[in-house]
């Protein structure tokens, strides 16, 4: 079944009626031909679908086409704003408040089909958009109007106005209309430098500006501004609809006349920050989150932070807080994280704040009666003392962040306890300096002893001891010879220590531990041969001890005889 729409070109604008059936359509027909001698024009839309086409501007209507067929009309006087981006135009349209979706946004990719500087078919696209284009829909005169106000978030600077219904921020590139309805917050926050304040809007929903959305904006006042203004108020509507809290006449520091206006203009209370003050002596915390610096103000209902990105967390919205130290190499570490945890999951990490803030912290969540909660996990209780002024009962919240301090330096001191000394080399016990005998040394003689392995752990320190036990970075005294230079001087003549009664009876027997176990590596064999030595009977072992101690002895013979030859 076919439907029909009848568009209706008058002069203030165009009417359009849809819906229409097939015998609808002859009784309009016959309708205007009778009574208004106009043309009644049939026109079939395009309908496969395509994304591209022509554009034509007939007074205050696109009518985007393909094929001399229409695709879509834009009524202009819709159109909120538009901006040009290169070959890219971004039509943004106002929001409707009578509807629970409309469209708000446009892109039109305009190819440069020309080599002319001064004509640009994108720019020439935007001027014709912005002919017709009702960039704000003023209802009522403004109130009172703020010049190249700082903006955080968006960045920039607008020239604020104040409608009766509304608030308009008009700046270079965009323009923004935000219904007073939309505003569910309003929070006025002192800077830490004591030197500016900043003034947050809550917005729900979120203002855009092209696909970023922007549910909190950051004014900027410096403390020192001073305006003086005069409200567009008659002296009834002041005393009627106002109840007489603003006055015609406005005088103050900007900071102060801009969030009075804007208390009683949108009807909502201003929140400011309570009793928590910092070690520093002021109301915020710095800190970062998301890798950008900013400042963390613990209100009597919740966190706020700004400035990039705003966040704004409810007490009644956490699940638990975490304090986490952030590890460093040397020493103690001298800032850590707070971590929030909301009841939907998600989690916010506000890193690099002060040591010295921890207890002033600490003390507000407590009073909040804000869980805190490990960051290793499990049902730990702790009894011990929690340092700065707190003691520990069965109803005092424990301090986790000091606790896990506490055992991190006790998993420490345990770590360097398990730490080895390297063991002295005992002259006489190692027969030769082979790859192979020395490895077989090492489970052999010496496999009666558990070797304990040197741990070393990578840290600043660590690295500190290493290189000092390094020979380069060992300085010997003058006129000391080096353990290599001692090395180079050895007499070549010297005969090697003769092997010991182990190492004889080693080389008797390594053939037959082959044969009985294929396969066996050559640690395998030394724990193999070092067991059958410890379980071999004594006069075995004697005769084999006999042979090392001649071998010693024609050792000590030929090295008598080496100074005679």
């Amino acid at each position: 079944k076919q439907w029909y729409q009848c568009r209706v070109a008058l002069r203030p604008g165009v009417t359009k009626f849809v819906g229409l059936e097939e015998k609808n359509k002859d009784q309009i027909k016959r309708f205007i031909r009778d009574y208004y001698d106009a043309t009644f024009i049939e026109k079939e839309p395009f309908v496969k679908g395509w994304n591209w086409g022509s554009v034509d501007f007939a007074g205050p209507l696109m009518v985007f086409h393909n094929d001399g067929k229409p695709l879509f009309e834009v009524p202009l006087p819709d159109v909120s704003t538009a901006t040009v981006n290169k070959n890219e135009v971004t039509v943004e349209f106002h929001q409707d408040d009578d509807t629970d979706m409309s469209l708000v946004e446009m892109r039109f990719y305009v190819p440069n089909t020309t080599n002319d500087a001064d004509d640009i078919p994108a720019d020439n696209f935007h001027k014709s958009v912005m002919k017709y284009a009702d960039v704000i829909k003023a209802t009522g005169d403004v109130i009172v109007k703020f010049e190249q106000v700082l903006l955080q978030t968006p960045r920039g600077r607008y020239d604020v106005d104040m409608y009766p219904s509304f608030l308009r921020l008009h700046g270079k590139s965009y323009d923004y209309k935000i219904p007073y309805t939309t505003m569910i917050r309003m929070f006025l926050l002192p800077h830490n430098d004591q030197r500016s304040v900043y003034f947050v809007i809550s917005t729900d929903p979120p203002i855009r500006q092209g696909q970023t959305r922007y549910p909190h904006l950051v004014i900027q006042f410096i403390k020192d501004d001073w305006s003086d203004l005069t409200l567009e108020l008659d002296e009834e509507t002041i005393a009627t609809k106002y109840e007489g809290k603003l006055q015609k006449e406005m005088a103050g520091p900007t900071y102060e006349t801009f969030s009075k206006v804007m208390k009683f203009v949108v009807g909502q209370k201003i929140f400011v920050p309570g009793n928590f003050v910092s070690s520093s002596g002021s109301q915020a915390i710095a800190c970062s989150h998301k890798a950008n610096s900013g400042f963390l103000y613990p209100l009597e209902k919740g966190f706020m932070y700004v400035v990039k990105p705003p966040v704004h967390i409810r007490f009644d919205e956490v699940s638990s807080v975490n304090f986490s130290r952030v590890a460093s190499g040397v020493g103690q570490s001298r800032s850590f994280d707070l971590e929030i945890e909301t009841n939907t999951g998600a989690n916010y990490i506000f890193a690099s704040i002060e040591k010295k803030e921890y207890s002033k912290l600490f003390d507000f969540l407590k009073s909040k009666k804000i869980r805190i909660q490990n960051t290793k996990g499990g049902d730990e209780t702790f009894a011990d003392d929690f340092g700065d002024g707190h003691s520990a009962s069965d109803n005092e919240m424990p301090d986790h962040y000091l606790e896990k301090m506490k055992k991190e330096g006790e998993e420490r001191d345990s770590e360097d306890s398990d730490e080895s000394e390297d063991e002295d080399f005992v002259a006489g016990e190692t027969p030769d300096t082979s790859p192979s005998s020395s490895s077989e040394s090492e489970e052999g003689e010496e496999g009666e002893k558990k070797k304990k392995k040197k741990v070393l752990k990578e840290t600043e320190v660590g690295k500190q001891r290493e290189r000092k036990s390094s020979p380069k970075a060992r300085k010997e005294p003058a006129g000391k010879k080096t353990k290599a230079q001692r090395k180079a001087e050895r007499d070549p003549n010297k005969p090697k220590k003769p092997p010991t009664a182990y190492f004889l009876w080693l080389g008797v027997n390594r053939a037959n531990i082959k044969d009985k176990n294929p396969g066996i590596t050559v640690t395998e064999i030394a724990k193999k041969a070092g067991e059958m030595w410890r379980n071999l009977d004594a006069d075995e072992k004697q005769e084999f001890e006999d042979k090392a101690n001649k071998k010693e002895k024609s050792t000590d013979c030929d090295s008598a005889l080496i100074p005679l030859l």
